[in-house]
């Protein structure tokens, strides 16, 4: 089979995120790394593009040099994926979805919902794939967790606890740290921090799950680090379109915890919860018996969660591995489109999904400025 081809713009030197999006693009072997504009400094991201083994004449300076490149090759990448600060999402997406590129864009898809909505109808108009990558859905527990809940095994889902709180962004003497500064700029990240860069994991994992999507929600914000312009801790209460009562948690603040990002199903006949710390173990408690272990491996997994696991139980399974089932999917959906088959099911999250994402953000931060009022989290096209 011959191997799709891959592009990728930011995500350089140094980048927390580019590393596991090439890792989990070359697992399966689905992918092959072929072009690049990896930092904003152009002979840097040429040099380490190189460094990668990117051919010198597919090593780009910045992103229009390598859309101009890559639109007049035969041979051009089948997938371009953006890894840029937020404020240059939209406009890279937009401009490789109108030359016909399928693109997979890090979260949050834009900064406004007025730009989500444009990367929705481009999706739709030119037939082209514009994925977010809430990675983490790639964890094979997570989907367990989506299949248990489909079949009917807790009934009725009644409440959703969601929870993505660490506190890499504690320290006051960081507000110089460029890694850190540009989160809680608005020139750069938007009208969100915390529940922007956060937050919507764990918000989307809930809808992901539970098959249920956010109506409202009430939010309360807060800069606890002096200087902040935007939240660094975030506490919003929601309420889904399946009747689920939801709770999340996000906070940079929270001195001692690491990655955070956990969730909780409470259904009539039972329960289920999951850390993504602990990525290999899925407690599930049958209402009036013991609480069980799943164990990542075990024979009886449903077929999408036992599909997404990549090694042999009892061992450590992580992020890149998640980050690679999104790609399988990617991957599958791009040849099904080539060879003029239907689509398999799409487990990788849609545009669809980044559009209710940026509309939760915005109702986010207008309840947080309007101590708490609840508002419409739906976006206006979905109304």
């Amino acid at each position: 089979m011959e191997r799709l081809t891959w592009g990728m713009i930011g995500g350089g030197e140094g980048s927390q995120i580019g590393p596991a999006h090439r890792l989990g693009s070359a697992v399966d072997g689905e992918f092959s790394f072929a072009a690049a504009a990896l930092d904003h400094r152009p002979d840097a991201g040429r040099a380490y593009a190189r460094s990668l083994g990117i051919a010198g004449d597919r090593a780009y300076g910045d992103w229009k040099e390598m859309l101009a490149g890559e639109s007049g090759r035969a041979d051009r990448v089948d997938l371009v994926t953006v890894a840029t600060p937020n404020a240059t999402h939209f406009g890279i997406a937009r401009a490789f979805l109108e030359a016909g590129f399928d693109v997979l864009v890090e979260k949050p898809m834009t900064i406004t919902v007025e730009e989500a909505e444009t990367l929705v109808r481009l999706s739709r108009e030119t037939g082209r794939i514009c994925a977010v990558n809430y990675g983490y859905t790639g964890y094979p527990l997570v989907r367990q967790m989506r299949g248990m809940v489909a079949r009917g095994d807790l009934g009725q889902v009644r409440l959703v606890m969601a929870t993505f709180a660490h506190g890499h962004h504690a320290d006051a003497a960081d507000a110089d740290n460029p890694r850190v500064r540009w989160r809680y700029d608005p020139a750069t990240a938007g009208i969100s921090a915390q529940f922007a860069d956060c937050g919507i994991h764990a918000l989307h994992m809930a809808s992901f799950v539970t098959g249920q999507e956010v109506e409202r929600l009430s939010a309360d914000l807060a800069s606890c680090v002096p200087g902040r312009v935007l939240e660094d801790d975030a506490l919003v209460a929601f309420r889904m379109n399946g009747g689920a009562v939801g709770r999340l948690w996000t906070s940079s603040v929270a001195v001692g915890r690491q990655h955070g990002l956990e969730l909780q199903v409470y259904g009539e006949r039972g329960g289920l919860a999951w850390a993504q710390e602990q990525p290999n173990q899925l407690r599930w408690t049958p209402l009036g018996e013991r609480t069980q272990i799943v164990e990542r491996g075990d024979a009886g997994m449903l077929p999408e969660a036992a599909a997404a696991s990549r090694v042999t139980v009892g061992h450590a399974e992580g992020m890149p591995l998640a980050f690679a089932n999104i790609y399988r999917d990617l991957a599958r959906a791009i040849r099904a489109r080539k060879a003029g088959e239907p689509a398999p099911p799409a487990l990788y999250p849609t545009a669809e999904d980044g559009l209710r994402s940026m509309a939760a953000i915005a109702a986010v931060a207008a309840s947080g400025q309007a101590e708490g009022v609840w508002l419409d989290a739906r976006p206006p096209m979905f109304r």
